[in-house]
């Protein structure tokens, strides 16, 4: 039908170029926070494309709800400012009609939006857990970058290494500041070098000082050395034990429904949910106001998904909370939505009036 496929055609066009503007933003931001998380130590340099990679990945399902609510909102803002939906409307077509083919081209994308939100989001959080972890858990000579003060994996240490270094295995002008057992300690070298004594690792500093402080009693001892070795931990830690809900798998929401478990559940099914229901506050709410002009639909889109995604985070926070009840929470939210926005897409396309208006002229034509 040529309704329906002119129709579809459009949001194509609409969704795809809407699409890649969006991921483009996402990306860059993401790469701005991710460079800025590898130059504090947070992630590995050369794994930065990966973590925002994982990252753009669980945002995908709000990227997709947001290009498709705009793609129908301007395709149908277009339609009103050129006159085509008075076409389509003196042709019988109502505003109910333009939901099915709105819905069939949305289908895939909503079934693509419930897969990353139930199985992709988890596992991409998972994913680049590992990655902080394993890149957290070396150990403190392999965490050293060159010109750059870095802290160890414990906490306890910072280190400095001047970046006109020698090789791998040996630097000039090292700093150490480390607080252990009681003790802060601040350590100089002119230079040092890796080497193993007995199947240990040490750091061997060379032409030094050392100044040690008992935190308690504040008293300081200052040494100097011409040769001087630390103890490194070679073994690499273990993983972060972080049991946060956004990296389990839905299935273990659902069999562990505490109230940390049962917020984050509300939020998977809630991108599920908003996809749906933008679909049809799109088609409900598009029209063209002369005074405003195109852009007015725009920015009603716009501003009602960022308020039906606060909305989503506040009912997250409440069921985390113990404040309000998950099943609760969907019904009041998605579904008082859903009520409305069929209701005014009902009452929009004079579905409510059609019988009662013949009848109120009979009426009025039969007392004159």
């Amino acid at each position: 039908m040529l309704f329906d496929s002119s129709l579809r055609k459009e949001l194509g066009r609409s969704f795809g170029a809407t699409l890649v503007v969006l991921v483009t933003i996402v990306v860059t931001v993401m790469l701005i926070r991710t460079l800025g998380q590898a130059s504090v130590g947070r992630v590995n340099p050369s794994e930065v494309m990966l973590v925002m990679g994982y990252t753009v990945l669980g945002h995908l399902p709000t990227i997709l709800t947001l290009s498709l609510f705009v793609a129908i909102t301007a395709t149908l803002t277009r339609m009103y400012a050129s006159s085509e939906m008075v076409v389509w409307f003196s042709c019988g077509q109502s505003l109910m009609s333009f939901l099915r083919p709105v819905l069939r081209f949305a289908a895939p994308v909503l079934l693509g939006i419930a897969v990353l939100a139930i199985f992709v989001w988890p596992w991409s959080n998972h994913q680049i857990r590992e990655l902080r972890d394993r890149f957290q858990g070396r150990n403190d000579i392999e965490r050293v970058a060159p010109g750059r003060f870095i802290e160890s994996s414990g906490g306890q240490r910072v280190f400095f290494i001047d970046k006109d270094t020698a090789d791998a295995q040996s630097g000039n002008n090292i700093f150490i500041a480390s607080n252990e057992r009681g003790k802060e300690t601040v350590t100089t070298a002119a230079s040092g070098h890796l080497a193993t004594l007995k199947g240990e690792r040490y750091l061997v500093l060379e032409k030094g000082n050392r100044m040690e402080t008992e935190t308690a009693t504040g008293q300081t001892r200052v040494s100097e050395f011409a040769e001087y070795g630390n103890r490194i931990n070679s073994g690499p830690q273990g993983p972060t034990d972080n049991n946060s809900p956004t990296m389990k798998p839905t299935l273990v929401l659902l069999t562990q429904p505490d109230a940390a478990n049962l917020a984050e559940l509300s939020w998977r099914l809630g991108l599920m949910l908003a996809a749906i229901n933008c679909v049809l506050i799109a088609v409900a709410a598009t029209r063209v106001n002369p005074r405003v002009g195109r852009s007015g639909g725009l920015v009603f889109s716009l501003f009602a998904f960022a308020t039906y995604y606060n909305l989503l985070s506040v009912g997250q926070s409440w069921i985390g909370n113990g404040r309000i009840g998950i099943v609760p929470f969907l019904i009041l939210l998605h579904g008082g939505i859903f009520a409305l926005s069929m209701g005014w897409l009902l009452a929009r396309s004079g579905d409510w009036f059609s019988r009662l208006r013949p009848r109120r002229r009979a009426a009025s034509g039969g007392t004159v």
